[in-house]
């Protein structure tokens, strides 16, 4: 099944459950998107081509936090200018989220359309809804990204984008850890990050010592 027939039957499939749920169909951004007080919270489908009649299809549950990402954006020159507005503040795979690596739906069928879907409806009902809840508050956020500062974040593909969210989110939120997770991340990007992300960093890190949301 080719990825344009992919989607549509896809999309047409989930369309009454997610509305249900309040969500709304962005088919241009391949998502289904609710808005929050906060921002957003949705599940983007990426499908791709296996096999001349064979589709893959990963699902990715995040949300996004303005606030956040209004500053972030300012110092991650590495995102395209049209996506900023667009971009993720947290974003994981079904796959990633079950610990399952390489895990995607293959679609050959209209059958397999229907067990792929049942499939997603079972895990957003039982599993992902509930975390696309627990996500959508600025301490939310920040608890997620910063729990386990030395340790890798499942919920963000870009580990350096992780250091800028994370300490953003922390002066947000008024973090108590906020010294400690500085020299967390500061370590972090001075052995593997770029030397342009260190400065960019220490740029952020100004920003980020004289501003008040007021």
């Amino acid at each position: 099944m080719s990825v344009n027939a992919t989607e549509a039957k896809l999309y047409q499939a989930l369309h009454d459950f997610f509305a249900e749920q309040g969500y709304e169909l962005l088919m241009d951004k391949k998502q289904f998107r609710k808005n929050t007080a906060t921002g957003f919270v949705n599940v983007i489908f990426s499908v791709t081509q296996y096999a001349e009649n064979d589709a893959w299809i990963e699902v990715h549950l995040g949300c996004r936090n303005q606030h956040i990402e209004q500053i972030a954006q300012q110092f991650l020159t590495d995102n395209l200018l049209d996506f900023r507005d667009e971009a993720n503040t947290l974003i994981i795979s079904i796959g990633k989220y079950n610990k399952v690596k390489y895990f995607r739906y293959k679609i050959q069928s209209d059958e397999d359309i229907q067990i792929t879907t049942d499939s997603i409806k079972d895990f957003l009902q039982t599993t992902g809804f509930g975390f696309l809840e627990s996500i959508k508050t600025l301490a939310d956020v920040e608890k997620t990204i910063n729990a386990y500062p030395s340790n890798p974040c499942p919920f963000l593909y870009n580990q350096t984008h992780r250091c800028f969210k994370g300490i953003i989110a922390a002066k947000l939120n008024s973090s108590k850890h906020l010294q400690g997770l500085t020299n967390c991340y500061v370590s972090y990007l001075e052995k593997f990050g770029r030397g342009e992300d260190c400065a960019r960093f220490q740029r952020l890190l100004a920003y980020l010592q004289h501003y008040s949301a007021n």
